[in-house]
């Protein structure tokens, strides 16, 4: 992991530049930010550019950090048009979530590339389950698929109980889109590594039942 592909290089370079752009320029960040009344009125553009605003340097750094070590393993399975599909299929998946659960809350804002960045590491595990993570300050590498799956029930967890500023639900969003491409796109994974498959759905239909029972949204 870690190989800068030339459209890794351009992602990265477009959320520097959109998102700098934002930092000076509060009124361009106003413009293009995700709100959800905003969105309403039938601003749809804001569910797309968001998606490359930032609201801090730290934020920035962080979601492009985690995009640089994962985007070559998607890009080396899928290509570059499918590594393309399944960040903006979920970076527009995590923003279309967070419109529903939000729809009615005029002042709920967000921005950020995370939702994007979840869907390329759930098609990374998708495609390399067997792969180990290292999280911050955790030097014991973490199988992938239990950290797709701890992450999923943390975000819902994070949704029920809106913990910190953090968008979970694009999060969620965000991953439930690159889980659901990755399929589509390489339809193989059924086979080799179904297990993986069923065990990653669990949050997904978990979300749906809490959801219809009225303990999200």
């Amino acid at each position: 992991m870690g190989d800068l592909n030339l459209v890794t290089i351009l992602v990265i370079a477009t959320n520097v530049i959109i998102s700098y752009k934002g930092f000076k320029d509060r009124y361009f960040f106003d413009r293009y930010k995700f709100n959800a009344a905003a969105v309403k009125r039938g601003e749809k553009l804001r569910i797309l550019s968001s998606g490359f605003l930032h609201v801090d340097t730290s934020h920035l750094f962080l979601n492009m950090l985690t995009l640089y070590f994962f985007a070559d393993v998607v890009i080396d399975s899928m290509g570059t048009i499918g590594f393309l599909l399944i960040y903006f299929a979920s970076l527009l998946v995590g923003n279309l979530l967070s419109y529903y659960f939000h729809k009615h809350d005029y002042a709920y804002n967000a921005v950020g590339a995370s939702g994007a960045v979840s869907g390329i590491i759930y098609a990374a595990i998708l495609l390399y389950p067997d792969m180990s993570l290292y999280l911050f300050l955790i030097p014991i590498p973490i199988p992938a698929y239990v950290f797709g799956i701890g992450y999923m029930l943390y975000s819902i967890y994070g949704m029920k109980r809106q913990l910190g500023n953090i968008g979970h639900d694009a999060h969620f969003g965000g991953a439930v889109g690159g889980y659901l491409l990755t399929l589509v796109l390489a339809p193989w994974i059924f086979t080799d590594h179904l297990l993986m498959v069923i065990l990653l759905a669990i949050p997904i239909v978990l979300l749906f039942f809490l959801q219809k029972a009225g303990k999200i949204g």
